[in-house]
């Protein structure tokens, strides 16, 4: 049942070993929110990036670590001498951490990620070598929450094609096709956690009636739960995904859910681009079996079809949901602060559910 695969955008529930390690001797780093805070760690262990990181968070982990930037993607050789020596990762929620890449890292001892979702990331792997998973949920709750609501805004009310509108100089031949009002509609949320929750908070502000689907009901949230996404989507004027990614919700937006949604319906995706089946999505937009979509997430980033390109009823921005200077700079600082901790023989802020 397709249902039971939406989930929260936090993870499922298993038990893990933290085993840290103070490595010899210690440094002097900065950290936490502006990493002005000293405290000491293990002696400049080497660590792998696995992203392109931001240079507020590139800074602190080269004066904590030996950095090796994604070493792995070039050299062979260099990465195999140096391999065996790394005991920390740091990649971004878009990062890939395979089962294949752990065993050529036999001193591995933690993946911190800088984002809220990590499914590229091989948990059961990680912990079948008893290597911690970090993640930096609650500080991008804000910025998720913001962007569903300005993409279910932009979609009905068009705000997109009416700056184009008023652009290209068309406002003198007449006025706009009038749009569609959004306060007091229905708002089904896939996917119940952190920022499911901080989206009902933001849409009851506009008089919605709000339902939602997730594994199981939320004792004491006071919205109507829905087992089925697609009678969720039934249900539904704008429809909000918010659930992990990864293979338990692999389009589970799919040709069903969009036809129960239906011709006045309007899909708005701020999880990940796998939970939607891209291709059901262009069929529905481009032949009316939905009314429109905000999209801040694709299936094969940062490539976007044309086909979807080229739709008008379609609202797209570039995976932005935390990005904010002020939210990405807390990020920044809770993936360095799970790393400090590790080596500080410290619990960590924020391992992912699987590891705590």
């Amino acid at each position: 049942d397709a249902a039971a695969r939406a989930g929260d955008d936090g993870a499922a529930k298993e038990g893990c070993v933290h085993g840290s390690i103070r490595g010899p001797g210690c440094a002097i780093v900065r950290s936490s929110h502006n990493f002005a805070r000293e405290t000491a760690v293990a002696a400049q262990p080497d660590l792998l990036t696995v992203a392109k990181l931001a240079p507020f968070l590139m800074e602190p982990l080269q004066r904590a670590f030996t950095v090796h930037e994604r070493l792995h993607e070039g050299d062979a050789g260099a990465f195999a001498r140096i391999a065996p020596q790394i005991r920390a990762i740091c990649g971004s929620g878009e990062s890939k951490v395979s089962a294949e890449l752990m065993p050529r890292l036999p001193a591995l001892e933690i993946v911190s990620i800088m984002g809220v979702g990590y499914d590229g990331v091989d948990v059961a792997a990680a912990k079948a070598r008893g290597v911690m998973v970090a993640h930096t949920p609650d500080v991008l709750n804000d910025d998720v929450a913001d962007l569903a609501l300005a993409l279910m805004l932009n979609i009905a009310r068009r705000i997109a094609q009416a700056d184009q509108y008023v652009r290209q100089g068309k406002w003198p031949s007449g006025p706009m096709p009038l749009a569609r009002k959004m306060s007091g509609a229905r708002l089904g949320i896939v996917g119940m956690g952190r920022i499911g929750q901080a989206i009902a908070d933001r849409a009851k502000a506009f008089g919605m009636s709000i339902a939602y689907t997730a594994r199981s009901a939320k004792a004491g949230l006071p919205y109507a739960f829905h087992a089925r996404v697609a009678d969720l989507a039934a249900a539904s004027d704008f429809l909000v995904c918010i659930t992990p990614g990864g293979a338990a919700t692999r389009k589970l937006i799919d040709a069903e859910v969009l036809r129960a949604l239906g011709p006045a319906g309007y899909l708005v995706n701020v999880a990940r681009g796998s939970v939607v089946d891209e291709a059901a999505l262009i069929e529905a937009l481009h032949k009316g079996t939905i009314a429109g979509a905000g999209l801040d997430v694709f299936e094969n980033e940062p490539h976007v079809p044309e086909a979807l390109r080229a739709l008008d009823n379609v609202v797209l921005v570039p995976h932005i949901g935390s990005a904010t200077v002020q939210t990405r700079h807390a990020m920044a600082a809770r993936a360095f602060a799970n790393l400090e901790a590790h080596f500080a023989g410290r619990p960590l802020p924020s391992a992912v559910p699987e590891c705590r």
